[in-house]
């Protein structure tokens, strides 16, 4: 049977805007851990984050 090489890691071409999005979020102390009990409250959190980040 012949195995085919397969690349183990890719480089997605899009994929540092994801890691630099999680960066910025990680300054709002709310969103490091989870300390919400709610799932609502938690996706508030995020936009409010984000829309600072628009805002600044």
């Amino acid at each position: 049977m012949l195995l085919r090489h397969r690349k183990m890691f890719e480089i997605l071409p899009r994929h540092w805007i994801i890691e630099r999005t999680f960066g910025w979020m990680i300054r709002w102390r709310r969103l490091v851990k989870d300390y919400e009990q709610r799932i609502d409250v938690a996706q508030a959190m995020i936009h409010i984050a984000m829309g600072s980040l628009i805002l600044r």
